[in-house]
């Protein structure tokens, strides 16, 4: 860690160049004697992505930011603030402590936070950050998580875990078992030592996979910005053999989105031509497949078993997109090209042979406008098309 690029000329020397090519900056070589042109691209680098992911970091200029690879795996403030309102107590334990962000926000809920880190460089930079943060009530451990588990008399209201996604060759990776630290294979020393269990996975991993992996998982968090998922939150706790929970939670700008039902034997929809309304479920929704649960629980039709469009008479409140059925056109017919031809509409496809750009091609139709064409397949295994306005 350098202190030298704490120094105020320093910091607006990064500042000044947020928006400048990092590349040709490092052939021009650095300004300052006592750091290297490679040490101001990080931190330009790492304020870039804290300009657009953390807020509280680039509004405080004494923030150091560590290699970029350091950064990709980190909460955003919005997911952090998130994980942080699932918990509460004394005592919680991050082991794999990372850049720091989840640990700075539970620290505001809990009395004493644990932060573990294996990096020591890394965990040197977010132990000053932290004084710069004011972040008082964190203890930091530069070494290994599961050794200061071992090694402890404490107990602790909960326990957090991002295990690292990268194999030794730095390829990703996606199943518990091929992270670090190995969650499966020391659940039991995590219980000894917490009755509460969070565990940050991959958005990839596979639902079933993880429960059937997991002891006692009572909730699954799947958590989306901008419908995109970001993160599926695990939380363990100690005997619990309750039917699983399962919130899905969409971030966007002009709304949140939630939606939640437990997980036991799943609903079968009910299926229908299209009505009035059309429905495209948000990408956490999307990600929890439980589409019988959605259908029965807003009351809704969905159109085709593999469409997972849903439509329904009357307008309803509803966690993704939402559109008016202005006109339904058979795919194939005439109409199709004599209506939207050289026109902007906004394309999408649901259970249907062709991909958009070939549509685009196929039909002359322009990108944009307000118009909505959902190409998809109806419970005839129809082929149409289905032309909505935004509601």
């Amino acid at each position: 860690m350098n202190i030298e690029l704490l120094k105020p000329e320093v910091q607006q020397f990064v500042n000044e160049n947020l928006r400048a090519d990092i590349s040709a900056l490092v052939l021009k070589g650095s300004p300052f004697e006592k750091i290297s042109a490679a040490e101001l691209a990080t931190q330009i680098s790492g304020r870039k992505i804290a300009e657009r992911k953390l807020p509280v970091w680039f509004e405080n200029e004494h923030i150091l930011y560590p290699p970029k690879l350091n950064l990709e795996q980190t909460s955003s403030q919005i997911t952090a603030e998130y994980k942080a309102s699932l918990v509460s107590g004394k005592r919680l334990a991050d082991l794999t402590g990372g850049f720091g962000i989840d640990s700075y926000f539970f620290s505001k809920n809990v009395e004493s936070l644990f932060y573990n880190e294996l990096n020591k460089d890394l965990a040197k930079i977010v132990q000053h950050n932290y004084k710069a943060l004011k972040a008082e009530n964190i203890e930091m451990n530069s070494g290994d998580g599961l050794t200061f588990l071992r090694t402890t008399d404490l107990k602790f209201d909960w326990i957090y875990l991002d295990p690292a996604r990268r194999d030794d060759h730095g390829g990703k990776v996606f199943r518990l078992a091929d992270c670090t630290p190995d969650v499966v294979e020391n659940l039991e020393l995590l219980f000894e030592k917490s009755d509460h269990i969070l565990i940050k996975t991959s958005p990839l991993l596979d639902l079933k996979l993880g429960i059937s992996e997991l002891k006692s998982v009572a909730e699954i968090h799947i958590v989306a910005v901008e419908n995109e998922v970001k993160e599926l939150l695990w939380i363990l706790k100690k005997d619990s053999t309750s039917a699983v929970k399962i919130i899905t939670k969409n971030f966007s700008k002009k709304d949140d989105q939630n939606f939640q039902t437990i997980l036991d034997e799943e609903e079968h929809p009910s299926y229908n031509l299209p009505e009035n309304y059309l429905y495209e479920p948000n990408a956490a929704i999307m990600k929890s497949q439980l589409f019988g649960k959605l259908s029965y629980d807003f009351d809704i039709k969905k159109l085709h078993q593999h469409s997972h469009l849903f439509t329904s008479e009357k307008e309803i409140k509803f966690p993704g997109r939402k559109f008016q059925i202005t006109e339904i056109i058979a795919f194939g017919s005439k109409e199709l090209k004599k209506k939207f031809k050289g026109k902007n509409a906004n394309i999408s496809t649901r259970n249907f042979p062709m991909d958009v750009s070939s549509i685009r091609k196929k039909y002359k139709i322009k990108d944009g406008g307000t118009d909505y064409l959902f190409f998809t397949t109806n419970l005839k295994e129809e082929k149409i098309v289905i032309v909505c306005k935004k509601s």
